[in-house]
């Protein structure tokens, strides 16, 4: 229920025009027929887009482990398998009427809500005359819901190796089934965002930005893992598989394809075929830009910083990828690959440890990403982008430190003890080695 654009109904205007030389009764018949097949090829399309990325919560699962260490491997393990369940049953009980409030909307289009859990409207209103025929309410509460799971996944890395299970899990649970869907609200529910012609086509903003912030607040809360930072020095803590990390990224750059390509609301072939082009060109270049940049800067190329280029220069093109050029969008994904290597070193020097580089591709690349959508698309304002940016940030970050910030208070604390973190956190909140029989020789 986000808002659509359609031009896939164009096949069913031909049908109709077509029909114009037939009988009465067989132009009905041949109309809806044509109907009926458009809209089960749309469907289609959009459930293969769901499961594209759900496939993107592995590839989040790889890249995580790949770039921390063995000791903590189950427990991010556990995180990133929970959160999908988290994520999804909140966003079933309250997110997905939060952020889609149709005409139940209070105070300017700032909040709203339709209501509590999901059900279809009966008969035809739930299935081919939902959404103008593109899919039906289940397909459409489906494909929002995987979205509403990967804002949380996005914190998961940023604060790994060192947040108690349970404080992660609680905050998911509240960041996912309130603060997202009611910023997501503002832009694709129809909100006060939608009305100024802001643009985020798939969530360099709504989805990575609004992870991003969280991860920030986190981060600052938890502060950095032991022997990161001594005597004023950074100390590299390498991740122990960058076979796993680059797996991971894989499988997040094919999901990608669902992820944007499914944004498109319909299977309009093409609308679908032109938001892969620059899906995958921006990644891309990403890529290449990461490269030139630590090759240039450290003259040897960086395995890890090219990985996080790629996705640099995806979360950059999620915001415009139906309305920027080709060019365009290579330049956006170029930009953003150069990007993210200044802003790790950038966290690093300010001393924000963040193991997986999360909020330099998450937060820095959707921040720019959504920017590039005003200064390459004359449909769209610089100035309403910027706002875009600004408000659901402030908006992110202070609700982040306030749920982080009470659990630290009152319940216990967020992070774990010293020793749990030297033991690692496999033992120590799991009971449990994810390479039992494997001795690491490392003080790590």
């Amino acid at each position: 229920m986000r808002i659509r654009k359609f031009s896939a109904l164009t096949l069913f205007l031909i049908s109709a025009a077509g029909a114009g030389s037939l009988s009465a009764a067989e132009g009905g018949e041949s109309i809806s027929q044509a109907s009926q097949a458009l809209f089960t090829a749309n469907n289609i399309w959009m459930l293969v887009a769901v499961t594209m990325v759900f496939m993107m919560h592995l590839g989040f699962a790889t890249l995580e482990v790949g770039l921390t260490r063995p000791k903590n491997t189950v427990n991010i393990l556990f995180k990133n398998t929970v959160i999908v369940a988290i994520g999804f049953l909140t966003y079933a009980f309250i997110g997905f009427q939060l952020m889609y409030p149709g005409d139940a909307w209070h105070f300017m289009k700032i909040i709203g809500c339709s209501g509590i859990g999901v059900g279809a409207p009966e008969g035809a209103e739930g299935l081919i005359g939902y959404a103008d025929g593109a899919y039906t309410y289940w397909t459409d509460f489906i494909f929002q819901g995987m979205f509403a799971a990967t804002a949380a996944t996005i914190v998961s890395g940023a604060v790994a190796e060192r947040i108690k299970l349970g404080s992660f899990l609680i905050f998911s649970a509240v960041y996912v089934a309130i603060v997202y869907p009611i910023v997501g609200s503002w832009g694709w529910g129809g909100g006060w965002l939608a009305d100024m012609n802001f643009h985020d086509f798939a969530g360099s903003t709504f989805v990575h930005s609004v992870g991003g912030w969280a991860a920030l607040a986190g981060i600052l809360l938890l502060g950095p893992r032991i022997g990161k930072y001594v005597n004023g020095n950074i100390r590299p803590i390498r991740g122990h598989s960058m076979p796993l990390a680059t797996i991971g990224v894989f499988l997040l750059w094919f999901g990608w394809f669902g992820f944007n390509g499914g944004s498109v609301l319909s299977g309009d072939p093409g609308q679908v075929s032109y938001v892969f082009v620059t899906t995958f060109i921006a990644g891309c270049a990403g890529i290449i830009g990461a490269m030139a940049t630590t090759w240039f800067v450290h003259h040897k190329p960086d395995l890890s910083m090219v990985l996080n280029g790629c996705l640099a220069g995806l979360v950059g093109i999620t915001a415009g990828a139906d309305v920027v050029s080709v060019m365009n969008a290579t330049l956006i994904g170029l930009i953003a690959g150069v990007l993210v290597v200044f802003s790790v070193e950038f966290f690093d020097r300010i001393k924000l440890d963040d193991p997986v580089g999360a909020l330099s591709v998450h937060l820095v690349c959707g921040i720019w990403g959504t920017l590039a959508v005003g200064i390459f698309s004359e449909k769209f304002s610089v100035t309403t982008q910027l706002i875009g940016i600004v408000v659901p940030g402030i908006v992110c970050f202070i609700s982040a430190l306030i749920i982080f910030g009470v659990m630290k208070a009152f319940c216990g604390g967020i992070r774990v003890s010293e020793e749990e973190e030297i033991r690692g956190l496999d033992i120590g909140e799991h009971g449990m080695e994810a390479y039992p029989g494997f001795q690491i020789f490392t003080n790590q």
